[in-house]
């Protein structure tokens, strides 16, 4: 840990056929500081992550919803009010495995929902969550992803500022801003809004998602922008899955990344 970086990955990258235990250990023995989970409802295996957590040592960080399924944008009251029942689990799920993030996509564009109907509705449904997220003491986290939405570092830090509380920040994602602007100029635009950041890399030339350090994110300038508006946190690699050494070489891309590359 340098700076107050931490090193994460998403616990989908672990080898499945290994029990939590080994999932975990395996985490802290190529390198890692923390891992992000997805929403959990059995007790009883929510009981095996957290006991496998305290075990090892390696929190949990954080829950990465999402809400591709049931967007608070929808114009349909049962898919928001699913959604809504959905976060509400996945912030209770957090706060069992002591995670203090659950990721968000706050909504969906598309043919079917205008772009301020989206901006609309989901502001009025995330406002609804706000107080059990402050109960629980659990940030939900909204993310920038490909979903139409937000599609400027401005906006997305004036949609944050009007939902008005500190347990609405940004998750901000490195790689997928390389579609449509700079990840070190969205970095600098949020601000201190950032309580997450997934690392991940893209290639603009071929639209494809690669291995960290080997696409077009401006790396070094990614770290400086960190430092800049003082985020003190994890880095949580959202990549493919694999074997000790592929973890192990995750890892040792996200020191060189913190160490300034």
């Amino acid at each position: 840990m340098q700076n107050g970086l931490k090193k994460a990955l998403v616990l989908s990258m672990l080898p499945g056929n290994l029990s939590y235990v080994e999932r975990f250990n395996l985490a802290k023995e190529v390198g890692f500081d923390g891992i992000e989970a997805p929403p959990i409802t059995d007790a009883e295996e929510i009981r095996r992550i957290r006991a496998a957590s305290e075990t090892s040592g390696v929190p949990v960080h954080s829950i990465i919803y999402g809400g591709w399924h049931a967007p608070l944008s929808s114009a349909d009251p049962r898919t928001v009010e699913r959604g809504i029942q959905d976060v509400q689990a996945a912030l209770q799920c957090a706060k069992e495995l002591g995670a203090d993030t659950v990721l968000l996509v706050p909504a969906i564009v598309n043919e079917s929902t205008r772009y301020a109907d989206a901006y609309t509705r989901s502001q009025q449904n995330i406002r609804k969550l706000i107080p059990l997220a402050e109960k629980l003491k659990v940030v939900i986290a909204v993310e920038n992803v490909w979903n139409n939405f937000l599609l400027s570092p401005l906006e997305f830090a004036r949609y944050v500022d009007e939902l008005r509380s500190p347990f609405v920040k940004a998750y901000f994602d490195v790689g997928n801003v390389l579609a449509f602007g700079w990840s070190e100029d969205w970095i600098r635009t949020l601000g201190k809004r950032i309580h997450r950041v997934h690392l991940k890399d893209f290639k603009r030339s071929t639209r494809q998602f690669v291995n960290l350090l080997e696409g077009d994110v401006n790396w070094r300038e990614v770290r400086k922008a960190l430092d800049e508006v003082g985020y003190r946190g994890f880095l949580t690699a959202e990549l493919g899955g694999g074997d000790a050494n592929y973890l192990r070489d995750v890892a040792q891309r996200i020191e060189r990344i913190i160490a300034g590359v």
